[in-house]
């Protein structure tokens, strides 16, 4: 049974997470020949404020940029 864990932050439409499920389902069924009914897709949505890059949070660094 494949398992794929996508980690994203936090802010994307419900209907842009269905097609990432949807197209990363396809992906690994063709890729590996699994059947569709096999294939696992977990989401983790991380908030901005738990995302660090170059030693502050994307909330801070976004908050500099308004």
């Amino acid at each position: 049974m494949p398992l794929v864990q996508i980690t994203i932050m936090e802010g994307r439409t419900p209907e842009k997470k269905e097609r990432l499920i949807k197209e990363v389902t396809n992906t690994v069924c063709e890729t590996l020949e699994a059947p569709i009914e096999s294939v696992r897709v977990l989401i983790n949505e991380i908030p901005a404020s738990h995302w660090g890059i170059a030693g502050e949070s994307v909330e801070k660094r976004r908050s500099k940029m308004n």
